[in-house]
């Protein structure tokens, strides 16, 4: 075991709600310590994200500590030995030492236990298997250090065996690589991601799409996703062709722009030609509306861009939205060679910054004083005349729209006005 101090790095360990904690549990026999992705960040000079605290006290002896400190406790996962203190509005994850004592995937059976050794040991990768005290020495019986500090992402013990007892860890050793790692994949790791790979299939859509979006957004996705693809990791899950030099490029087109990192527009630029990829994609790993809507407008027709001017793209800015819009120019930038310097398509992206449409002016009242009644027909020449008003390039003149109207009225025929 080795240990170093941390106090340098992390000013939130002594003070505030993680603090309180600590001392809380941190007494009488138990202790309790801040535990692996925190501990991670704070040696790698990052912010802390989640702070997890283990302790050996039992989930109802920090319930009845809470409560006599005053502190909120909600018994959020007690049989498995976790509990939510809240302080000051802020939730703490506390969980008890455990061990396993059987091992199959997320049904593992464990044993509340004592021993910081054997929890660290049952984490998946060594830095992640540190812990730190209230003093911010950081307890190491893994060698979490050394490969946090070389940016290297190791299984703890066994990697097969690591893989077997939840087959997730494949594609969380590529986003942990992604976030924290350096260079080329731990070599014993990415052979055993490789040599589970069939057990991905037993995984739940649900818990694929949580990590393969949050392995979108790291700085090294690229360089990750690239490797999964190598290693054959990539394609059962999303049932279809990859594209990760579309994904690569879309990553340096948002670096360009300075835009912050969209898991769901790189999911678009990896997986998605036209809008059938984005329906597969979506039932496979079960995305939300939200984001099945995205990948269905971005997948339809953004190969157009590659001809339009300025004036087609308001048209299409007018009837996407600005967010719609953008996020259509930037797959059709990232699958149409790649250039992220091409100011034109630069000028495509940023329209919306440039130019906010009109709203358009014409109302029924303008159709009903021409004739027109109230139905289906008003209907009708209403959205004969928005398509007159766009292919005019939005005119505002009331000249102009009265021109509009009465050529849109006069397309109506006197049945339609009946």
């Amino acid at each position: 075991m080795s240990a170093e101090p941390l106090l340098a790095h992390a000013p939130w360990l002594t003070a505030g709600g993680t603090a309180r904690v600590l001392e809380l549990l941190s007494a009488d026999g138990e202790e309790a310590r801040v535990v692996g992705g925190a501990v991670r960040n704070a040696l790698l000079g990052l912010k802390p994200g989640d702070i997890d605290i283990a302790t050996t006290a039992l989930p109802e002896e920090v319930m009845r500590r809470a409560k006599a400190a005053g502190i909120k406790g909600v018994p959020t996962g007690i049989d498995h030995g976790t509990v939510t203190l809240v302080i000051d509005g802020h939730p703490y994850e506390i969980t008890t030492l455990r061990e396993d004592t059987e091992t199959f995937g997320r049904k593992a059976t464990v044993a509340f236990g004592r021993d910081w050794v054997k929890d660290a040991e049952r984490r998946d990768f060594t830095m992640n298997g540190l812990s730190v005290d209230a003093d911010g020495v950081v307890y190491d019986y893994v060698g979490g250090i050394a490969d946090a500090k070389a940016r290297r992402v190791r299984f703890i013990g066994d990697p097969d065996q690591r893989i077997a007892e939840d087959y997730l860890r494949i594609l969380r050793f590529f986003r942990i690589h992604a976030a924290f790692g350096a260079g080329e994949p731990d070599r014993d790791g990415y052979l055993a991601c490789i040599r589970g790979r069939a057990g991905l299939a037993s995984l739940s859509a649900e818990r694929v799409r949580m990590e393969m979006l949050k392995l979108l957004v790291p700085g090294g996705a690229a360089a990750a996703v690239l490797a999964m693809a190598e290693g054959g990791l990539l394609q059962a899950l999303i049932g279809g062709v990859v594209y990760t030099g579309p994904l690569a490029t879309m990553i340096a087109i948002e670096r360009e722009l300075g835009l912050a990192a969209s898991s769901t527009r790189r999911l678009a630029a990896l997986t998605v030609a036209v809008t059938e990829d984005a329906k597969r994609v979506a039932v496979r790993l079960r995305l939300s509306n939200a984001e099945a809507k995205a990948l269905d407008s971005m997948g339809h027709r953004w190969w157009r861009f590659a001809t339009k001017d300025e004036a087609n793209a308001r048209r299409l800015l007018y009837r996407l939205g600005a967010e719609r819009y953008h996020d259509r120019v930037l797959l059709g930038w990232a699958r149409n060679g790649g250039d992220v310097a091409s100011p034109r398509w630069r000028a495509l992206a940023e329209l919306p910054q440039r130019w906010t449409a009109p709203k358009f002016p014409l109302k029924a009242a303008d159709f009903i004083a021409r004739g027109l009644a109230e139905g289906p027909a008003l209907g009708h020449v209403l959205t004969l005349a928005e398509d007159a008003w766009l292919a005019a390039d939005f005119p505002l003149e009331e000249a102009a729209l009265a021109a509009i109207a009465d050529q849109a009225a006069a397309r109506i025929s006197r049945d339609e006005r009946r």
